[in-house]
Order: structure tokens, then sequence, then C-alpha cells
């Protein structure tokens, strides 16, 4: 599997061979062009957010042919922030991955997994942390807001620092040659891949790379100093704390590979650097979601108790969507209101949308009094009740069969796993290069 992950290009030349991952070579039809990876946390059952800011989505992604889909339950996240009362986690791995399967997912479309069984994710966690900078991760604005935010727990754990690192090795750890690495997200979390794209960059100019031992030859010195003169580095290369290949290394690590190619001159130059792609740099696919603030009018959350889960009975969905929050303009009755700015209207757009008339119905009657909050409240109840309902219905039957559910998760995990041993082997290699001194030392 080992020679088979590798894709080694001389730089310069533009000549990459297109090589696939052990688990793609098994297949019997062409490689997706793309892989897609994306996961939650399980601290509690997925509710209608979820389902229209993830879910719906992904169901999309795996069923289209351009994509290879990878979902997963993120069961060691959940330990950054919960590591005091791990109590909960097995049970909210069970009911979010029959959450996945009410929803659509399909194990014979997509790869779904459980993170924790897979040990590589955390070696390459580990790998990765060695190179990521302290000040990268204190930078994070969600690491500084939840610190401010969170009470009644002590959040100065590495563990929770160093979650973007783990992310980071959840996705690229899915790397696969010749093909793109997606995460799909929304523009208020790119921010986050973005990190994982400079984690990245950062590992491959460490490891990402040969340098041909011909340079080092007397007879190339001056070759050596040409390429440090363009570079605009001073330091004489005779340093007694560096080799010239160290004194190269160590600056090649601090500015970048591809930097450091750019500022080279010829052809010549470049073909001493041989480049091999370790890990995928992972991109954003940005998708757009339908705004669906909570009951009260804020971010839907499990932990402000203002979310519909998708396992709620018609009988809680109309308890609790009759005190959903409304225009504040609506003190009376006979007071026109604002669809607009009214967190019921932004349900019917997405559950009463397909009854025709409906959405004129409500935009009318608010703005002219025609109709009272309770009626409109009503009319949405009614319609979510109809759109939830198969997704209930198919989630009481895997709630029925856990032992089937555990057995997906299983047998998704295992595929996972192949492939992230794929990925751990050249990444072993780029970093420790025992191979290559086992085949020294066999001659």
């Amino acid at each position: 599997m080992g020679e088979e992950n590798r894709k080694e290009t001389v730089v310069g030349t533009g000549k990459e061979p297109r090589l696939v991952t052990g688990a793609e070579g098994k297949k019997s039809r062409p490689a997706a062009a793309g892989r897609v990876l994306s996961g939650m946390r399980p601290t509690g059952r997925l509710h209608i957010g979820h389902y229209f800011g993830a879910l719906e989505n992904w169901v999309r992604l795996q069923n289209d042919p351009a994509y290879e889909c990878f979902y997963f339950i993120a069961d060691w996240h959940a330990l950054t922030s919960d590591y005091a009362d791990t109590s909960g986690i097995a049970e909210n791995t069970l009911q979010i991955m029959i959450d996945y399967l009410a929803a659509g997912l399909d194990p014979a479309k997509s790869v779904i997994f459980q993170q924790s069984v897979i040990p590589e994710h955390a070696e390459l966690h580990l790998l990765l942390s060695m190179v990521t900078p302290l000040g990268w991760l204190e930078r994070v604005p969600s690491y500084k807001e939840q610190l401010a935010s969170i009470r009644g727990k002590n959040l100065r754990t590495y563990g929770f620092l160093g979650y973007p690192v783990l992310q980071a090795a959840d996705i690229v750890i899915y790397s696969a040659v010749g093909a793109e690495l997606f995460v799909p997200v929304g523009k208020d979390q790119e921010a986050h891949v973005e990190l994982s794209r400079e984690i990245v960059r950062r590992f491959e100019s460490c490891n990402g790379y040969y340098i041909r031992g011909e340079l080092f030859e007397p007879t190339r010195k001056k070759m050596f100093n040409a390429i440090l003169s363009r570079l605009a580095v001073l330091e004489s290369p005779s340093n007694p704390d560096f080799t010239p290949e160290q004194f190269l290394r160590h600056w090649v690590a601090e500015q970048g590979f591809d930097n450091f190619i750019d500022g080279l001159i010829s052809d010549e130059q470049k073909s001493f650097f041989i480049r091999r792609r370790i890990l995928q740099e992972p991109k954003a696919l940005l998708t757009s979601t339908p705004k669906i603030p909570g009951l009260d009018g804020r971010k839907m959350s499990k932990s402000y108790g203002n979310a519909i889960t998708l396992s709620e009975t018609d009988e809680e969905i109309r308890k609790k969507t009759k005190v959903m929050v409304t225009d504040p303009a609506r003190k009376r009755r006979t007071d026109p209101g604002n669809p607009d700015v009214c967190p019921v209207y932004d349900w019917h757009k997405l559950f009463s949308a397909e009854e025709p008339g409906r959405l004129e119905w409500v935009r009318q009657g608010c703005t002219t009094a025609g109709i009272g909050c309770i009626e409109c409240k009503d009319a949405m109840a009614t319609n979510l009740i109809k759109w939830i309902a198969p997704v209930r219905e198919r989630r009481v039957t895997w709630e029925n069969d856990p032992k089937g559910v555990l057995e997906i998760l299983d047998e998704g995990s295992k595929k996972a796993r192949v492939v992230a041993q794929g990925t751990m082997e050249r990444v072993r290699e780029a970093v420790f290069g025992w191979k290559k001194k086992r085949d020294e030392n066999k001659k």
C-alpha cells in the first residue's frame, strides 16, 4: 500500500503521475474527482437546525457521483469540553447514528464511521501538533469566545486549545492522491478550514520534499550559494550548528516550500528538489443554508432548549411551537406585523413552501393583521409535522434495531480505517524515513 500511495514530482518538470489509494484501487469504477469529509459531535439528538444546516447537504453530496463522501461521529471532539463526564457519549453516538440514517445518509453511498475507533486520527493529530505554532491556536476566534462565554467548565486544557489540530487530522487523513478534498461548511465556518490548510501547508513544508544529495557535493557548492543568495539569506551555511541541508530545511520550514521554490531562478536549481505530496490541503465547499432560528429567536441549540429534534412527537411539536416568539411589534391581535423579522415565517419558508398559496396567506395576513400569531403558528406546525413524519418513521425503524445500527457504524469504521492507514503509511515514511533506512541497510 505504501508505494501506491506515493506521489513524487521533480519540481519544475510539471509531471505528476496519477496514483490512487488502496481503497480506490479496489473499485471497479474510476475514483471520484473529490472527497468530502464532515462530522458532528455526539452531544445529544440532532434537531431540524442540524438537518437544514448540514444533513440535507450531506445527502445531496452522497448522491453526486463526483464525490466520495466520508461522514463521522466526532466522539473524541466531545471530550474537548465534556471530559469531566463522559457517561452520555456512547448513547449519544448511537442516537446520532440513528439520526444520520433517518435523515437519509446511505451506507451504500457514504462511509459513515466513528472517530475514536480509528487510532490513526490520534496519531496524525500528534504529528500535526508538532509543527503547529501555539499562537495559531490561541488566535482562533471560537476559542476566545467559548473561554469567555462557557461557565462551569474548565476549558483551559490542551484538548480544548488543540481541537483545531485534531480537526485538521480528521479531515486530511482522508487525503487521496489525485482527488481534491472538500469540507462542506457555511461561510461563517470557512476560517476553520483555512486553519487546517495552514497546518497542512506547514507540515508539507517540513516533510513534503526531498533534497537531492548532489546539491551538497563540492562541485555543487556554487549552486547552493546561488540558491541562498536568491533567497536573500545572509547567514553563512557554514554555521557550526547546521549542516547545509539542515540550514536549508530550517529556512523552508519557516517560509513554506512553495515560497521557497518561487524564489528560485532556473529549472536546474528547482530540479534538486523533489516534491512528494503527503497530505492534501482541504477546500471549503461553501453551502448556503436557510435561516432557521430557535423557538426563542436565538440560534437553534440544544443547550438553549430552543430546538425541535428529529424525534419529536406531533404533540411535542404543537406544544413547543405554540410558544415560539414572533414579531415583537405585534403586541395585540389587531397589530400588523412584519414576517421578515418573525422566526415563525422563517420556518414557514422551510415547511410550507410546497403548500400552494400558504406563504402568500402568511405574508398578507400578518402585514394586515388578518390572521393572528396563533393561527400562523398552527398552520406552520401542521406542515412541520407532515415534513418530519417520514424522517421520524425511519428513525423509529432504526431505534428498534440498535444492533443493525451499530453493525453499519462498525462496517463504515472498518472502511474508513483502511483509507486512514494508507495515509499514515506515507506520513510515517515522510517523517521518519524508516523504509528508506531499512532499504539502505539491506545492501
